[in-house]
């Protein structure tokens, strides 16, 4: 199976990117590489593209697609978490321009043995890194009932969070839950019938919950950025394509606290904290696809790109 996935916001990342020709571009999350090869056709021959991505489809299908690139582009499998330290052992001390695009790419969800969709049967599993020993089933088998639900709830936004938590367990009681079409069968009991008849898949926000906890995603995307926004060149770029509320939210807070960092009480009249803006927020309010981009690819919906400028 091919690793496609359609880039969203691909021309209003590549524009707030404001790429320079020889300069150096991070891709966090390389996937298929839709943002990287458009990075890669603004660059000169002098220009460096690094792509990381933890997911070893991402890295064999990148690497393919960006072959006509091959001498100014450098792949790293990894969680974007590490980038600065894969970024100082390449002796690189500062990038032009940082892309995020998170969640999970359209390849994740069809492809179906990763046990990322619920539309298909197959083992629990939901890694975003195969290297990685813990699946989706150690959760769903493991988590205590309070833990299963503060998860749902927090991760999936989902109301009836307790329900869905409390049937999980009264389930893995009677035999483990393996597959994708077992946890299917133990929402669906969760949910009211005249709520999963009118409301989307009634295991959408459960699966996606189960995800973002294995997978480390807010955890990883809070601990970063700072790091990400330290590493930036003056006029250098970070532009984070986030598809959660919750992702959203910490974006937002982080690119806030950059620009104002000062801790001193509003009733100081001079600051006396020191500390000083690392720079601004370029986008006051997030930029959102456009009408015909979400009826060309309807994941693209939710999609908000942030961006932040390093003074």
């Amino acid at each position: 199976m091919e690793f496609a996935h359609k880039s969203v916001l691909l021309d209003e990342t590549i524009e707030n990117l404001n790429i320079k020709p020889d300069g150096i571009y991070v891709d966090g999350t390389l996937g298929g590489a839709g943002h990287s090869s458009e990075i890669c056709r603004h660059l000169s021959k002098n220009g460096w593209l690094i792509g990381i991505d933890q997911d070893e489809d991402a890295i064999t299908a990148s690497r393919k697609r960006l072959t006509e690139f091959d001498n100014r582009v450098t792949i790293i499998r990894d969680n974007y978490c590490n980038m600065t330290s894969q970024l100082k052992e390449l002796n690189i001390r500062g990038v032009d321009g940082i892309i995020l695009d998170l969640g999970v790419s359209s390849y994740q969800l069809d492809a179906v043995s990763r046990g990322f969709t619920y539309r298909n049967d197959a083992p629990l599993d939901m890694r975003m890194d195969n290297r990685q020993e813990k699946t989706a089933a150690d959760i769903v088998n493991t988590y205590t009932e309070q833990d299963l639900y503060h998860v749902i709830r927090d991760y999936g936004e989902d109301p009836f969070a307790k329900n869905i938590a409390k049937h999980i367990v009264m389930r893995r009681e009677q035999a483990p839950i393996r597959t994708t079409e077992e946890l299917n069968e133990v929402i669906r009991a969760a949910i009211p019938a005249k709520v999963r008849k009118n409301g989307g898949h009634p295991s959408k926000r459960t699966f996606q919950a189960i995800r973002i906890e294995l997978n480390q995603e807010m955890e990883v995307l809070t601990n970063s950025l700072d790091d990400m926004i330290d590493y930036l060149n003056p006029g250098g770029r970070l532009c984070i394509i986030t598809f959660h509320s919750l992702e959203d939210r910490i974006v937002k807070t982080a690119f806030r606290r950059n620009e104002n960092p000062c801790t001193c009480p509003p009733s100081f009249p001079v600051c006396t904290c020191g500390k000083k803006p690392k720079g601004h927020v370029v986008s006051r309010k997030p930029i959102l696809p456009s009408e015909q981009e979400i009826e060309n690819n309807s994941r693209s919906k939710s999609a908000k790109l942030r961006v932040f400028e390093k003074i």
